[in-house]
Order: structure tokens, then sequence, then C-alpha cells
């Protein structure tokens, strides 16, 4: 199993103006971070808008370019979650089928299942014999994964770390003290830009980034920089990029990001309704922020 450190680009689905998925587009991005240095890549995740995403005619084309382009260089932690066990299991077993790295398994969203429930899905799932990053993000799903609940998960074979979204410090560092110090090889990877630094000071191991799309290399060298013990070169990239974090979730993501890509003339297009693009109010916000963090 591979080590996951460092900063791992949450992909979005570049779009054309029919709405129609990018293909080419999505191609160009890939090799675009690949370029620059990042360290993984997670496509067919929440940013990349995969709720509204075909299976067939979509969800594998965008696999396959991404395989493909990628050719083992980087950790590719292929996005499988569902609110039905039965679907998110099949996710998984196409995950492994396609040759991902990893999968990342989202909390069951809507249904708001008891802990117990929780517990059974992500089995179901880490029986599928692939590895399984755990997806705790609370304010898209309606639950949170307690300490307790992800320990219990963590004992599970193929469970091999958490993306952690709940914007709780507190809790990632019980998750560091109670889960990562009993299995070291957990990963710990921070689900918000601007707990990047915070989390890996406290002995997380990453990013699974949003603003990476737009600035690999600087997302990148901020997480390496505080991996390596390099405070004073990550907290002065960290500032710099602090705007950018911000208001990178200044309306629904991936509705900020992709703007702000555009802005920069990167491959990203519009979105797949029910998601519209950035209100007008909010472009000037939006293009200032990434101006001040030197990314335009």
């Amino acid at each position: 199993m591979t080590t996951l450190r460092g900063a791992f680009t949450a992909l979005i689905t570049p779009m054309n103006d029919d709405e129609s998925v990018d293909f080419e587009g999505f191609r160009k991005l890939v090799r675009f971070q690949l370029e620059s240095g990042i360290s993984g890549l997670v496509p067919l995740g929440t940013t990349g808008e995969t709720p509204t995403l075909d299976e067939t005619t979509e969800e594998e084309k965008l696999i396959d370019i991404v395989m493909a382009e990628a050719k083992g260089k980087v950790p590719i932690i292929l996005g499988a979650g569902s609110n039905c066990t039965k679907d998110a299991v099949k996710y998984v077993k196409r995950a492994k089928q396609k040759g991902a790295d990893y999968a990342l398994v989202v909390t069951p969203y809507y249904n708001k299942p008891n802990d117990e429930g929780i517990f059974r899905h992500f089995k179901a799932c880490s029986e599928v014999g692939l590895p399984i990053i755990v997806y705790n993000i609370a304010g898209r799903t309606g639950k949170n994964i307690s300490t307790p609940l992800l320990a219990r998960i963590a004992e599970l074979p193929n469970i091999a770390g958490v993306k952690e979204a709940s914007g709780d410090v507190n809790q990632m560092m019980e998750v560091i003290t109670t889960i990562k110090a009993k299995k070291p090889g957990f990963a710990v990877l921070s689900g918000d830009d601007a707990l990047t630094l915070p989390l890996i000071a406290l002995g997380g191991d990453g990013i699974i980034s949003v603003v990476s799309n737009l600035a690999p290399k600087e997302v990148t060298a901020l997480a390496k920089a505080a991996l390596d013990g390099d405070y004073v070169t990550a907290r002065s990239a960290h500032y710099t990029l602090l705007p950018a974090f911000k208001n990178a979730f200044i309306e629904t993501n991936p509705v900020p990001i992709k703007a702000a890509m555009n802005m920069k003339g990167l491959p990203a297009g519009t979105l797949r309704l029910p998601l519209a693009p950035l209100s007008k109010e909010n472009e000037p916000k939006v293009r200032a922020a990434f101006e001040a963090a030197g990314l335009l």
C-alpha cells in the first residue's frame, strides 16, 4: 500500500456550455496536475459533481482517462460513495477493477443512519479488498463520525485513513492521538484547505484539496514544507494562500473554484444543474481573493 502524504487534488469535472462533460479538458487538467508535482488525484468526489454524472457514459470514461494519464505515477483515490450500501460496494469494486489505489467512501448521506448502520456500511465496503479512505463531512451528510466510531471502523481490514472535513480541530486531534497513535499507517488528511497547515502540525498527513485544482504546485509546496517541519516556509505559504482557501467556499463547492479556474483559463467550464454558476456579486470577491493569493 502506498503512503498517503502530501497534497491530493479533489478533481473538478470540466463541463461544456451545454453541461456535457469536457473529457479533453479533464485530460488536460490531469496532465497539468501531474506536471505540477501533485502527490495524488481524487476523481469522482463531491468536487467532481459526481451525483450528476452518468455511471457508464461519463464516470467510466473519466476513470479511464485519469488512470491512463497517471500510469502509476501518483496514488489515485477514486470516489466511491453512496447513501445506498449496495451501490457503494459496487463503486468500490469498480475502483478495484479499474486499478485505483484507494476508494474514498463518504458517510451515507440523507438517510442519517445510526452508528451501527455507519459501521456496517464501511464494513461492507472494506470487504471488497481495496484500501478505503473514510470521508467524514457532516456538513454534507448530516452525520458526524465520532472518534470512537471511527476507531471502531479503523479496526476493520482495508481501512487506510480518513478525510477529516468535520472542521473541528479538537476532533482531528482526537483522531491523531487515539487512532493514528496506535496505527501509524492510518492516514489523516484534511478536507479543508485552510486547515492543511494546522492538521499537519498536529501530526496529520496532508490535504485532499479543492484549491489545488488551480494551484497544485503552490498547495503541494505548502504541504511539503509542513511535512518537512519547515514551518517558517509553510506558515508563509499558508497566509499567502489563505484568501483563496477562504473564498473557494464562499458558495457551494465546486462553484467558486470553477469560476476561479475559468478566470485563469484552465479547463473548468460551467456546472451541471442543480448547481448554478457563481453569483455576480461574488465574482469580484473570488477574483480579488485569488489575485491576493498570487494565483491569478
